[in-house]
């Protein structure tokens, strides 16, 4: 039922909110609250998911799904009202966001535009991403089907996951598969994804070198000079972050 005890939470659920988006968005800081409200998309988008939540926990009619359908309109973010949704939830730009009716979604977590929380198939139930605390989903990913997303997890940008993501894990490519990152812990919201191993660009690497090494030796079997092999090494991306790292 409503009552003095929703509206309470929903007032602390934003309020925490416009204060992930000052911590996780350089562009914010500085910024009253008043002006985070009126100008970023994605809190105005979280703000109307938080009411409109609400009244579809209530079982109110109508009115969840009509604030819904605006929200979408005027920020390009579609979050269903069943969708469960932590504090501290962050969408930075959010242009794109899809967020299905079964999502769930922990505490501290940070999309960007673009990202989808969706479904397969035509099965009622579950059939959305649950994602943990801290986890980090970059710009383009799709996660679908009622996979579970472990606390700690980054997901790169434009990554397809449609299996479980293990937990402090930093996930990439299509399909998504877990990668290492070495030397550093994963915690809290990271935008480098320029520096993310890439195991695809590994594997075609190693497989170029080993065929030059096999050209070469039956180059020399044959009595004739070493081939060039025309191939041009892959090497990981250096230097600074376009995140500012």
């Amino acid at each position: 039922m409503l009552g003095l005890g929703t509206l309470r939470r929903v007032v602390k659920e934003v309020r925490s909110d416009v204060a992930a988006a000052r911590d996780r968005d350089p562009a914010a800081r500085g910024i009253s609250s008043l002006e985070i409200l009126g100008s970023w998309a994605g809190v105005q988008a979280l703000l109307a998911h938080r009411v409109a939540h609400a009244l579809h926990a209530a079982d109110v009619p109508l009115a969840p799904h009509a604030i819904a359908y605006l929200s979408r309109g005027v920020t390009g973010i579609e979050i269903h009202p069943g969708a469960v949704i932590g504090d501290e939830f962050f969408i930075d730009h959010g242009s794109g966001v899809v967020i299905g009716e079964t999502a769930e979604i922990g505490d501290y977590v940070t999309l960007y535009q673009g990202v989808t929380l969706g479904g397969t198939g035509f099965q009622r139930g579950k059939r959305h991403p649950t994602v943990g605390d801290n986890v980090t989903i970059g710009s383009g990913a799709k996660l679908l089907g009622p996979i579970t997303v472990g606390h700690g997890a980054r997901v790169g940008a434009n990554t397809v996951i449609v299996e479980d993501v293990p937990a402090r894990s930093t996930v990439v490519g299509n399909p998504g598969h877990p990668v290492k990152v070495e030397g550093r812990k994963v915690e809290g919201p990271d935008a480098d994804w320029i520096h993310l191993p890439d195991p695809v660009a590994d594997a075609i690497k190693a497989l170029s070198e080993r065929i030059a090494e096999l050209e070469a030796r039956l180059a020399e079997l044959a009595g004739g000079e070493r081939p060039d092999p025309g191939v041009r090494e892959l090497r990981p991306k250096r230097g600074r972050s376009s995140a500012g790292g």
